[in-house]
């Protein structure tokens, strides 16, 4: 896409851009209200009705950008129903359909809560859309607000952005003053884990309690934050929901493929000589991505989807289309949007141990798969990293993988056993190395992801 923003007339009314105009991060400095509105239009919280809205991202075919790729749509819908059922099913006269939120009490509205965490290290889009275009991640809470009826409104950032929080907060005041949303949004800050910004998680510490995932059901769509039907959205796909109330969805559509469409942040990370956050039509080819943010330097593999990823070999992976369909098929996932880029001078086995060791370490330690199953598979893997590893080494991670694998409250163990998996394919003839000649040069050097240290985020 091109660095294009909107075609603004002399009369001040936006136009919808173009399929390959940007359509999220317009501009190299946030955006101001006013600026805002000059650049997009002014929107007023329920300026369409909710069942147009709803329907509207239906046909859009707007899938989460925080990595579960689940249809936007579905959600607001089904969290729309729980609120409307919650309402009609208490009495009248009673504490609860007069509105009270009494401890143990079914509140007859919902709640929103905007993910906008970003706890994955490899990924930043999440902070830059928030910091150039914080009005139309508010815009989006505001329009999914008055679909499903909620009168409470959370924007959650991440431990490793808490900067960002004041200037968020100085964001909703501003609409306050204007008049612009009928709900106030709160800008809370979580906590510095990797699984603090779990959908169930975000929802266990809105309620007061330690935020860790908890097992489902019950849905947060039925009953989630302070024991309300809760919509839970990553910030972009807030994001995208403002501009299909405007544009609609036909708009929408023009980006993108059939089978994936609209436009999607990327982060691409490691050996890249233009690293950063790029908005991208879903659907063009890795390499395509990769070539735009400069693919100069060898390079052997790349990590997509984040922690959670999956490595793909290059060049053989650089006709994948980016999106969550083209990934699939090619055995991966896009997730958050991370594209990171391994060189041919890094060791993947090492890099992939740095990582399993770092995942192990964030588990919450209330499962038997992560309690038990991922401290040793990351020692196993440091040791095929590390070490000489002998057959039985590489037989008992691979065991491990399958017994931790779709066992846990949320995918952590999932993850980790997926990306193991796909470290011992894809760098299949460095493990033969390490396995006759010990560890490699390469895995003694600097690592090229991010891997945090406990207890600085």
């Amino acid at each position: 896409m091109t660095t294009r923003g909107y075609a603004v007339p002399s009369a001040g009314r936006p136009v919808a851009p173009a399929p390959g105009e940007l359509r999220l991060i317009v501009r190299d400095k946030p955006l101001s209200l006013a600026e805002h509105v000059d650049q997009y239009g002014q929107m007023q919280a329920g300026q369409l009705e909710p069942e147009t809205l709803i329907a509207e991202v239906e046909r859009s075919g707007l899938t989460g950008r925080g990595g579960g790729a689940f249809p936007a749509g579905r959600k607001i819908r089904a969290v729309a129903e729980a609120s409307t059922r919650a309402r009609s099913s208490r009495p009248a006269g009673s504490s609860a359909a007069k509105g009270s939120t009494a401890k143990g009490s079914t509140a007859k509205s919902s709640v929103i809560i905007a993910n906008g965490s970003e706890s994955e290290p490899a990924s930043s889009k999440d902070g830059v859309l928030l910091r150039h275009a914080p009005h139309l991640v508010l815009d989006g809470i505001a329009a999914c607000a008055s679909a499903v009826g909620a009168t409470r409104a959370y924007l959650c950032v991440g431990h490793g952005t808490a900067a960002i929080a004041p200037f968020l907060t100085t964001a909703v005041a501003e609409r306050d003053r204007a008049g612009l949303d009928k709900v106030r949004v709160e800008v809370i800050t979580t906590a510095g884990r990797y699984l603090s910004g779990q959908e169930s998680a975000l929802i266990s510490a809105l309620n007061g309690h330690a935020p860790l995932p908890t097992f489902v059901p019950p849905r947060p769509a039925e009953r989630g934050a302070h024991r309300r039907p809760t919509l839970v959205l990553n910030v972009e796909t807030f994001a995208h929901i403002a501009l299909i109330a405007r544009f609609g969805s036909h708009w929408f559509r023009a980006a993108g493929t059939p089978g994936a469409s609209g436009s999607a942040l990327v982060t691409v990370t490691g050996a890249v000589d233009r690293p950063g956050v790029r908005e991208i039509a879903l659907g063009t080819a890795l390499g395509e991505v990769l070539q735009r943010s400069g693919l100069s330097r060898p390079a052997q593999a790349v990590l997509t989807g984040g922690y959670f990823g999956t490595w793909l070999p290059l060049p053989a992976a650089l006709a994948v289309p980016v999106s969550d369909d083209g990934m699939r098929a090619a055995g991966a996932a896009l997730g958050p949007g991370v594209l990171a880029v391994l060189p041919e001078s890094a060791c993947g086995l090492a890099e992939t141990a740095r990582i399993a060791s770092f995942l192990a370490t964030e588990s919450a330690g209330q499962c038997g798969p992560c309690r038990n199953g991922l401290p040793p598979l990351a020692d196993a893997l440091n040791w095929i990293a590390f070490g000489r590893p002998g057959p039985d080494i590489v037989g008992w991670v691979h065991q491990l993988a399958d017994l931790v694998t779709g066992r846990g409250a949320c995918h952590l163990p999932d993850g980790t056993a997926g990306l193991v998996r796909s470290a011992l394919t894809v760098f299949a003839a460095d493990l033969r190395s390490h396995a006759a000649d010990g560890p490699c040069e390469r895995s003694s050097g600097p690592p090229i992801l991010p891997v945090p240290v406990r207890g600085s985020r």
